[in-house]
């Protein structure tokens, strides 16, 4: 095959089209991305200048069909600049980010095109619309709306530059949060200071250190408060360091400090907030969602705190009691995830660091996660070692239905790494569309430590169910059959996202599934009944806590986002103390899951004034959780109704409603309750 001078400006003649990844250089991004953009506003223009009477066809169509090249380009260049980058990349996307959001909003701010949807959207129940076609109509007239198209030119003009700005401060934001991540993992010279790490964490800490030329140990940083190493550390003054360096992200002074730019950034949300004619940015975001104010999302988040504070006044009299049993020191924060772990193995008689032997990452992934697909959806899984992936760890498989008929790819990036930023994550890099005639290519991106070659890749209990719920977004992505790109896979309500993901988790530990992939990884012999009882009777342990940290940080993110353009905040540190303490959530033990300064969800990842979203969504996930239990579990028959109703439609139905004809009624914030044993 004859090298293409850039892989982007042609489709890709691979299987599915999965990128050209082999000869993707960092200079072919520019080309085509500008290509893109140019190509995308002048098919734009043709359709806002076209001289006949707006129809579905000529204008929402039409507008479907425009920018294939930058559908080519963009997904494999923003899963580069969060799975692989470098200094090229890096520089690449802080030219490119406020560029970008100046051509989005040339195309959703055209007067000329938002007249004719406009003029559709008045007469949309003369057109003969079918289903999927009149939502399409409904969300592209009313994101239009509230992107402020409705305007007049000088506003318009003014949110352009407002956005420009937006998007260069949060992608400084995530740029400065990775750099600040590296610099601050935790170097241990002393094999003492280990003490209590398991074979393969030690592994993945020397080959970490080994990786930057450092001799000795190297724990690096998860993107969350909590990391994973604080279960296991037995000494306190480890845990301090490691604990200290964490929440030092962001708040240190010199270049890579990102106070500054929260602040700037919460201060112009609030700005643009105001031009669009609401309040806040949350009234702002929220009014695209389903949660449709603020006031709602409010009214859950308190409604769970006080369940979730009494657990945690349990939890810490447990800990306190177990700490002074054994002579230690009164519980500091640092020490709640290890005292936790000793207080399960009293009440449960377990410890999750016996079960990582048997979560070996291949099994777990085949046996697993796989496993449940099959048996759900009839889905069957080949590794295409044919097919090259974005960077050597990650591996290709080819999705089949159950007689053959093809679904997509799945691509599966497990292991951190310096150029990766932090968490867990799905992304599509091709999407499923009639209309384009495409099927998907989606990727997890995990960040599990990577062994010494020839060791096995162990998980813990929580790598485990994070594979679970990513694999949830997966098959979201993979499953959906829609007709238009803009209503493909998860391209639905952000508060909606996160309800497969939720489901996904259940599978981890029902029997039907556990039996396959929970085996000993050099016996080979299954975990044993009493330990699966011991983790199943275990699963609600710790929920106060967890619970806590995590409205901690879904309420620090709203009140951010209530801000005015009239409010002063010069202090961020000051800030987050008062809206915890407002929240009842000021606990000294349990720091929110994500502090401001390296909160990248809302402040680089898309969920700003949405990080509710996980819990908004959980409501109608518990819900569906008790529905498969009710009904018999991992049955193909459940399987077939979860997908026709809920994967299938993708974005191109309302999901509450799509939820409600799949439940028979609305989801209630009992089953919600009782999934983390908050209740009473």
């Amino acid at each position: 095959m004859t090298e293409p001078s850039n892989p982007f400006l042609e489709a890709s003649p691979l299987p599915y089209h999965l990128p050209l990844f082999a000869l993707v250089r960092p200079e072919h991004y520019r080309e085509a991305i500008e290509a893109g953009m140019a190509e995308q506003l002048a098919e734009v223009e043709a359709i806002a200048a076209d001289p006949a009477a707006p129809t579905f066809d000529n204008t929402l169509v039409a507008l479907e069909r425009s920018g294939s090249l930058l559908r080519r380009v963009l997904p494999v260049f923003e899963n580069a600049s969060s799975s692989d980058t470098n200094t090229a990349i890096d520089a690449l996307e802080a030219e490119l980010a406020p560029r970008l959001s100046a051509h989005r909003d040339a195309i959703r701010l055209d007067p000329r095109l938002f007249a004719r949807i406009d003029a559709l959207h008045s007469t949309r129940d003369s057109l003969g619309l079918e289903p999927d076609q009149a939502y399409l109509l409904e969300r592209v007239h009313r994101e239009a709306v509230l992107a402020g198209a409705a305007l007049d030119a000088t506003d318009r003009a003014r949110l352009t530059r407002l956005g420009e700005r937006i998007s260069a401060l949060a992608t400084a934001f995530q740029q400065h949060l990775l750099a600040d991540t590296n610099d601050l993992a935790l170097h241990l010279t002393e094999e003492a200071e280990l003490a209590g790490l398991d074979a393969g964490a030690r592994s993945a800490a020397r080959e970490a250190a080994a990786a930057r030329g450092l001799p000795g140990w190297l724990i690096t940083l998860v993107l969350p408060t909590g990391q994973p190493a604080l279960a296991a550390l037995e000494r306190p003054d480890v845990r301090d360091r490691l604990l200290a360096a964490s929440r030092a992200r962001g708040c240190r002074g010199g270049a890579h400090d990102t106070r500054a730019t929260l602040l700037e950034l919460v201060h112009l949300r609030a700005e643009r907030a105001r031009l669009l004619g609401f309040a806040d940015h949350a009234s702002a975001v929220t009014a695209g969602e389903t949660a449709g104010s603020p006031d709602a999302v409010a009214a859950l988040l308190t409604e769970l705190v006080a369940p979730a504070v009494r657990n945690v006044a349990r939890e810490e009299a447990e800990l306190a009691a177990r700490a002074a049993r054994s002579g230690a020191r009164a519980p500091e924060a640092s020490d709640w995830a290890f005292l936790a772990e000793q207080v399960r193995a009293e009440r449960h008689d377990l410890d999750l660091r016996d079960i990582r032997p048997y979560l070996e990452l291949d099994r777990v992934l085949v046996d697993g996660v796989f496993r449940a697909a099959t048996l759900l959806y009839g889905l069957r899984f080949e590794e295409r070692s044919d097919l090259v992936a974005h960077h050597p760890d990650a591996r290709v498989f080819e999705v089949f239905e159950h007689d053959g008929a093809p679904v997509g790819l799945y691509l599966f990036d497990p292991y951190t790494r310096d150029s990766k930023r932090g968490g867990a994550w799905m992304s599509s890099l091709v999407e499923q569309s009639e209309l384009d005639g495409t099927l998907p290519v989606v990727v997890n991106n995990l960040n599990v430590p990577k062994p010494a070659a020839g060791e096995a890749t162990l998980l813990t209990f929580d790598e485990t169910e994070t594979l679970f719920h990513e694999f949830g977004h997966a098959l979201h992505g993979l499953l959906a059959r829609v007709r238009y790109p803009s209503q493909a896979g998860t391209n639905v309500y952000r508060d909606f996202v996160e309800f497969p993901s939720q489901v996904n988790e259940l599978w981890m530990l029902r029997p039907e599934i556990l039996d396959g992939y929970a085996v000993h990884h050099e016996s080979g012999e299954r975990m044993p009944q009493h330990l699966v009882d011991r983790l199943i009777a275990a699963r609600g342990f710790n929920a106060g806590f967890g619970t806590a940290e995590y409205l901690a940080a879904a309420l620090l993110d709203q009140a951010w986002h209530r801000i005015t353009p009239d409010d002063e905040v010069a202090d961020v540190a000051a800030f987050e103390r008062e809206a915890l303490a407002a929240a009842g959530l000021d606990h000294p033990l349990v720091p929110p899951r994500y502090s401001s300064t390296y909160f990248a969800h809302v402040f680089a990842g898309g969920y700003d004034a949405g990080y509710y979203s996980y819990i908004w969504s959980e409501v109608p996930g518990a819900d569906a959780v008790e529905w498969f239990e009710e009904h018999g579990g991992a049955t193909r028959e459940n399987g077939e109704r979860f997908r026709r109703m809920l994967l299938e439609p993708g974005g191109s139905v309302d999901p509450l409603e799509a939820y409600r004809a799949f439940r028979g009624r609305d989801a209630g914030v009992e089953p919600l309750l009782r999934s983390r044993r908050l209740l009473e």
